[in-house]
């Protein structure tokens, strides 16, 4: 006979998570739902499967300033790999087009300043937007052509931090509704190149940095971890 379910409990606070490569944001939450045993938790931010990094998770009273932390700034680490431009703008994707062009540390420098700013930007195909009140992923992996219109978003920082033949990596500060996936497929067309993510780590969503952040593995583990762990409502 099944153990009765503990019954769900009152948490208030935020757990900020360093979400590994290869989990989706919803399964995290529902992980630390259950660790914390919590009647109502929700994200910040969602954060794509392919990407690691931070993840804030509210609990309870925390869940009314997600919309604050949302619109915060948020920071990146990204690697982009030139010469294939994927279906989805990332590693995950199926290759699209190729290149075999490949730019010098000058030439990406010398984009950078038109990809700062207020810019416009059309978001990838695989997004959570909606069309027509489906999301766009959805329409996207049964095979539909999808179309969708230029946003214009804020890039406060964009850093070039290291230079190859094959790949870039690169630091960014942007706005809410900045899509990585999006810099970096145009910035592989603007250089001629072709690019596509091929890692991407998040490291601050608005009040949040990376010393804040808790391993799931921890906070699955030694009791009282998990509570030490919860930052305050504030």
């Amino acid at each position: 006979m099944n153990a009765p379910r503990a019954k769900r409990v009152d948490v208030d606070g935020w757990i900020v998570l360093d979400k590994p490569v290869g989990m989706t944001s919803t399964h995290a939450v529902s992980r630390l739902k259950r660790i914390f045993n919590a009647r109502k938790a929700g994200h910040a931010g969602t954060l794509d499967p392919l990407a690691s990094g931070l993840l804030p998770v509210a609990f309870g009273e925390a869940t009314k300033t997600v919309p604050f932390v949302q619109d915060g700034r948020k920071a990146y680490r990204f690697l982009v790999r030139w010469g294939a431009e994927t279906d989805t703008d990332d590693a995950d994707g199926t290759v699209a087009a190729v290149s075999d062009l490949r730019p010098t540390a000058p030439a990406i420098e010398a984009l950078l300043p038109g990809f700062i700013g207020a810019i416009e930007q059309i978001p990838p195909a695989f997004s959570a937007i909606k069309v027509a009140g489906e999301r766009a992923y959805d329409l996207a992996r049964d095979g539909e052509t999808v179309t969708l219109e230029p946003r214009v978003v804020t890039v406060h920082a964009l850093r070039l931090i290291a230079a190859r033949p094959e790949e870039a990596e690169f630091e960014a500060e942007c706005g809410k509704g900045t899509y990585v996936r999006a810099i970096a497929r145009d910035l592989g067309r603007a250089l001629g190149c072709l690019g596509h993510v091929a890692a991407l780590r998040r490291t601050r969503v608005g009040p949040f940095g990376e010393p804040d952040a808790s391993v799931l593995d921890d906070l699955a583990g030694e009791p009282g971890e998990a509570a030490g762990a919860l930052l305050p409502v504030e």
